[in-house]
């Protein structure tokens, strides 16, 4: 049995490697066949963008980009990992950056002071909009996808209409922007400094610390054990003791509480006010990271890293010729590759351990047979 058991681990390797190198080459393949059908040779696109993705001030884009989209795909795993479908992220992190955007701006005390409630304000907007839908799917059964997507209607309805002139907001740049009151230089989050290649955004190391507290929470604490037993199955958890309906909450407005951290790289390293250009659509950027990670921490940081270099590198296509939707079709086939790889090679594991397990349990059987026929 020891031999069997090594061998499925083995076997379980080879296959968690197999998976994410099926999934690249598949995409590249795709990507390749794509590029070629607009004409253009896939080899020159492919070194143009390995070229200019490594170079030092690509490499701190990346970096930043890659803060803001890690926090996504975390707020979108955590309610994956209970089958929660929390689409209402986008919602989350842009009403939570707005609220802490006019807080921040009206703020007067030290930055040390100012930097912490602007987080803090934040987060609890993000996880106070979650909580409607997780209380609506506990308390009247509604699907959490149909009460996020309005939610997210409703946030924006709420933006447009406070991101006015005489209301929270004003107009910027001869009238051509409207935002909030700037934050106070007191209240920017710090920055490290890469030379020439340009500034490193300080949030990455919040970045870093909310990942490591997802790893934590749901893999050593008891807590995280619930969370994971309710998301794989209700009715074990139920019969184990554990209130299905409380960890349904508490998950939604967890990750609503990180979907608040995500515009904060924005709003304390880079533009420090809320205007109508402020970065939108990347909750569901998170959907597409969380899944490309297969909500690991660290396979979210890759999903990440990934996402951030393609949206360099293609972007630098368009101005070499190449068409501009190039960049929708890349992320398209990769999320869709690695879908479909990781499938694939979940059930041929899943037939692969049926069959070994399968043929000890005859040869078990079969020398049981033999003894007694012996004896």
């Amino acid at each position: 049995m020891k031999k069997l058991t090594s061998r499925i681990d083995k076997e379980r390797l080879a296959l968690g490697i197999a998976a994410p190198l099926l999934a690249v080459v598949a995409a590249l393949v795709v990507t390749a066949l794509v590029i070629l059908a607009t004409g253009k040779n896939p080899g020159d696109a492919f070194s143009d963008m390995v070229t200019y993705g490594f170079a030092s001030d690509s490499q701190v884009y990346i970096l930043n980009k890659a803060t803001t989209y890690y926090l996504a795909g975390v707020a979108v795993a955590i309610g994956f990992r209970m089958n929660l479908f929390n689409i209402g992220v986008d919602g989350q992190y842009r009403l939570a950056a707005f609220i802490a955007a006019v807080l921040g701006g009206a703020l007067t005390v030290p930055g040390w002071i100012a930097i912490p409630l602007i987080i803090v304000a934040a987060m609890v907007t993000g996880a106070l909009w979650a909580a409607i839908a997780g209380i609506l799917k506990v308390t009247r059964g509604v699907s959490e996808v149909i009460s996020t997507i309005m939610l997210n209607s409703i946030a924006t309805a709420i933006i447009a209409y406070l991101l006015q002139p005489g209301k929270l907001a004003r107009l910027e740049q001869g009238g051509t922007v409207v935002s909030t009151k700037p934050l106070p230089s007191s209240s920017y989050f710090f920055t490290i400094d890469a030379g020439p290649a340009g500034q490193l955004w300080g949030f990455v190391v919040i970045a870093v610390l909310v990942g490591v507290a997802y790893w934590f929470v749901l893999g050593r604490t008891r807590f995280g054990f619930d969370l994971r037993t309710v998301g794989q199955s209700e009715s074990a958890a139920g019969a184990s003791g554990v209130s299905v309906k409380k960890m349904v909450a508490t998950s939604m407005i967890i990750s609503g509480a990180v979907a608040g951290l995500i515009g904060m790289p924005t709003l304390l390293n880079d533009s420090h006010a809320f205007s109508n250009d402020f970065p939108a659509g990347i909750g569901f950027t998170g959907i597409a990271i969380a899944l490309l990670g297969r909500n690991n921490p660290v396979g979210i940081a890759l999903g990440a890293l990934l996402w951030g270099f393609l949206e360099r590198t293609t972007n630098h296509l368009e101005f070499q010729g190449y068409d501009k939707e190039i960049l929708g079709v890349i992320q398209g086939v990769i999320v869709l590759c690695v879908v479909i790889a990781y499938e694939v090679v979940r059930r041929y594991g899943l037939k692969r351990q049926q069959q070994k397990v399968g043929a000890e349990l005859a040869a078990q059987a079969a020398a049981t047979k033999k003894q007694e026929v012996a004896s």
